[in-house]
């Protein structure tokens, strides 16, 4: 039996017509990141699809955990490296980076309050400034692609406030069930959301529509976000990881087009880290100003959040005092 003929390409986005059948039967690389043991995620592979479907599960508050923090950079490490090994191989990478929640009703809720008021209460700047940068590291990975070939996608089946929203934008594409909400109720309590919302929003819309949606804390319904265009696939509640999964399978040979639309995307619009963290040093200014008023009204958000968590509550729009 002959050994199958591959094509060498120098620009991995792209694969020319006369070589579509060598790239598309590759052989596929073991997802070997499964193996590993992750305490506030739950990772799943499906081979057919090439998708690394990386479920979100903190302890405690549905929010960014360091826990969870820890676990996505270690997971997007993992996949990053074992794709640059795959292509070395000759073997077909991980194709889908898909970020969800086991959390009924809930994609997540942002940033860790109760760690944030404390570090706030202590004037501590560093553990503020390594909780952000823990922050932008994953969200600017997920942004970039993990820098290989891979489509990221963020698959919302509930709220998604603050971080979570943030952690959303940052995907390549967003599918959404329609009974989610999105907001950023940071200003609530005198903050902004610092880890990336102005940056991402304003490359989606424009600077004046970020603003606008940043300073008014609304809550928005998937379908108004969808006729704006940040949601790229709105499904009906309980549909969303069958549609996604259907999506995915249907995709085929469009996935090489596809990921290059996105790179194209980053070329014309960068993100570069330092923005990133030039922002996040604004926002850690900004909460050592707070005061013990700010900081009550940050716990009472938390407490309504869990009351909500627990089916004792409803998400209403935000607004300041």
């Amino acid at each position: 039996m002959s050994q199958p003929k591959y094509t060498l390409i120098s620009n991995p986005w792209f694969v020319p017509p006369e070589n579509y059948g060598d790239a598309y039967h590759l052989p596929p690389a073991q997802a070997k990141f499964t193996s590993q043991r992750f305490a506030e995620l739950q990772v799943e592979f499906d081979e057919k699809t090439r998708a690394c479907w990386c479920f979100m599960k903190p302890h405690g508050r549905p929010s960014y955990t360091p826990g969870l923090l820890r676990d996505l950079d270690t997971l997007q490490q993992a996949i990053k490296k074992e794709s640059t090994e795959a292509r070395a191989n000759r073997e077909l990478p991980v194709q889908y980076f898909v970020l969800a929640s086991k959390i009924p009703g809930i994609f997540n809720l942002g940033g860790d309050l109760t760690l944030l008021a404390h570090h706030i209460r202590a004037q501590d700047r560093h553990g503020l400034m390594s909780y952000a940068r823990a922050c932008i590291d994953v969200l600017h990975s997920n942004a970039v692609g993990l820098d290989v070939p891979l489509m990221t996608i963020a698959l919302v089946q509930g709220d998604a406030l603050g971080g979570g929203f943030e952690s959303a934008l940052a995907c390549d594409f967003i599918v959404a069930e329609r009974h989610s909400k999105f907001g950023f109720p940071e200003i609530l309590f005198n903050l902004f959301p610092g880890m990336g919302a102005y940056s991402l929003l304003s490359r989606k819309l424009d600077a004046a529509r970020a603003e606008r949606m940043i300073l008014s804390g609304k809550v928005y319904d998937a379908e108004e976000l969808y006729e704006m265009g940040i949601i790229n696939m709105l499904v009906d509640s309980g549909q969303g990881e069958a549609a996604l999964r259907d999506y995915l399978a249907s995709r085929g040979r469009r996935f090489t087009s596809q990921c290059a639309v996105y790179e194209a995307r980053r070329k014309a619009q960068p993100l570069p880290f330092e923005e990133l963290r030039d922002i996040v040093e604004i926002w850690v200014d900004t909460a050592l100003k707070l005061q013990e008023i700010d900081l009550r009204k940050m716990e009472r958000l938390v407490a309504a959040q869990d009351k909500r968590r627990n089916g004792g509550g409803s998400l209403r729009p935000v607004t300041q005092e």
